[in-house]
């Protein structure tokens, strides 16, 4: 190269200019987003507030329908008076039992669990006398709308229930799940039927035995186990899970 060429070096004044622009577009961007996400928080929480005046709406008009039907008693048959009160378990609890109606305390928890027992009474003995407290506190808060229960109001009414000599009983087994259960609900009759079912198919697993019986994979085991524990079962634990079979040692002697 000649001594006396120089170098010409391209000094574009755009390079900084398009790489500032780049930076500000993409904060630009940023804020854009950050707008549209408070917007549609905002639309979602007016939905929700809808929401809420409406089943306020739906909670006064079954009040107004357990009114009537009281009043109308003698003018409406007992068909229709069934059938009314469906459409209001459907639409939730009339008159739920609350702490600003009932106090606090022992009182409170007297009142829920009579409340409890009222509606309880029917999905029990759809479901074979027995249901998890789990889809008791779930069935329980649907049917009352906005006035939800605590766990611990549910647990401490359901403890109730025995004293106050009503229809229901809570059940604790030794794995620690709790139960509602019918006062009329007879253990050995169940124990009988799953150690019936497992010696027809050969042996079960606590899924199997849920799918035929129609109850929870929580209850089915339950059962299993109550019966392996009166002796009716046995079981085999491997790495393919927990199977029960029937106790040929008690059905062959």
């Amino acid at each position: 190269m000649p001594t006396g060429q120089t170098i010409q070096v391209n000094k574009d004044p755009q390079a900084g200019r398009i790489r500032a622009v780049g930076i500000v577009g993409i904060e630009r961007k940023l804020e854009e987003k950050r707008k549209e996400t408070d917007k549609n928080i905002s639309e979602a929480f007016e939905d929700l507030s809808k929401l809420m005046e409406k089943a306020k709406e739906m909670v006064e008009l079954s009040k107004s329908i357990a009114n009537k039907i009281k009043e109308k008693q003698g003018d409406i048959t007992e068909d229709e008076t069934i059938r009314f009160k469906s459409y209001l378990l459907s639409m939730g609890i009339a008159n739920p039992v609350t702490r600003e109606t009932h106090g606090s305390g022992t009182h409170y928890h007297m009142q829920l669990a009579k409340q409890l027992a009222g509606m309880l009474q029917t999905p029990l003995e759809e479901r074979g006398g027995i249901m998890s407290l789990t889809e008791v506190y779930c069935l329980v808060n649907r049917a009352r709308g906005l006035e939800l229960l605590s766990p611990e109001d549910l647990v401490n009414a359901c403890k109730m229930l025995e004293s106050l000599k009503l229809p229901l009983r809570l059940r604790i087994f030794d794995s620690g799940v709790m139960v509602i259960e019918l006062q009329s609900h007879n253990e050995e009759e169940m124990v009988a039927s799953a150690l019936e079912t497992v010696s027809e198919k050969g042996s079960l697993t606590a899924d199997e035995f849920a799918k035929l019986v129609g109850m929870s994979v929580l209850l089915a085991k339950e059962r299993l186990l109550l019966a392996e524990k009166m002796g009716h079962l046995c079981r085999d634990d491997s790495v393919e899970g927990l199977r029960f079979y029937p106790n040929l040692f008690l059905t062959q002697s």
